[in-house]
């Protein structure tokens, strides 16, 4: 199955969505999942990282946008208009439901992100359409990854060398909290990538702050588990997406 629709929310090249129509017409309004790929901001990593569980999703009945985003690298992004894209995608999402171009139900929009694209999707919730979002493994404290030199310097990458406190927060979504609607947030005890502490650490941060957040951590998962379909990871997602009603 292959992306039936490509479209550009804005003039950069990189400024695009895939969309996957689902496969069962006559089920609309469509459940919506929105993709957000990982790869730590770089403009190696792009929107085919998501592709297998796009298709998943589409032929479970979900209308998916798999979002590309400007990037760091030559690709024009950086902090902050990598999430300002995002959020871009996410408004044009939001008007094409209410005007009728999307037949997606208003009600459930799911925003799935992966690594630097579960960042994305975390930030990316408020003033957005989404009511309910999934980290799969996670970047959410980019302090940290500086300290620890995660993905090759890649933070340093992104917000520059020596972010102020005020930027470093303002980039993590363990200091955004709460993002008021419910969350899933999946890790494997065996990423070498990002560290499943991150997730813990933020899951208990969201709930004391009032969020509705779960937690799944899975043992033996690396980094990537969370993107075969086949994988317990995924399927935990599904069982989390398919109960949400």
């Amino acid at each position: 199955m292959a992306a039936t629709e490509r479209f550009s929310y804005g003039e950069h090249p990189s400024q695009v969505i895939h969309v996957w129509q689902p496969d069962v017409a006559e089920d609309a309004p469509f459940p919506v999942a929105v993709l957000l790929h990982g790869g730590w901001w770089r403009d190696r990593h792009d929107t085919q990282s998501m592709d297998r569980i796009a298709s998943e999703l589409a032929h479970s009945g979900w209308l998916v946008w798999n979002v590309e985003y400007r990037r760091i690298g030559g690709d024009g992004g950086g902090w902050p208009q990598t999430l300002d894209d995002v959020r871009a995608a996410l408004a044009l999402l939001g008007e094409r439901i209410s005007d009728g171009a999307e037949p997606g139900d208003p009600d459930r929009v799911v925003a799935i992100g992966h690594s630097s694209g579960g960042q994305l999707a975390l930030l990316s919730v408020p003033d957005s359409p989404v009511t309910a979002a999934v980290g799969l493994a996670p970047v959410t404290d980019l302090r940290a990854c500086a300290e620890r030199e995660l993905g090759e310097n890649a933070v340093t990458d992104l917000l520059g060398a020596a972010p102020a406190k005020e930027t470093y927060d303002a980039a993590s979504p363990v200091h955004n909290v709460p993002f008021g609607v419910p969350q899933l947030i999946v890790h494997g005890d065996a990423d070498s990538s990002v560290p499943a502490e991150q997730s813990r650490t933020y899951v208990a941060a969201a709930r004391t702050a009032g969020d509705d957040a779960e937690f799944a951590e899975i043992r033996g998962a690396n980094h990537t588990a969370a993107l075969d379909p086949g994988h317990e990871s995924w399927r935990t997602v599904r069982a989390w997406m398919d109960a949400l009603g």
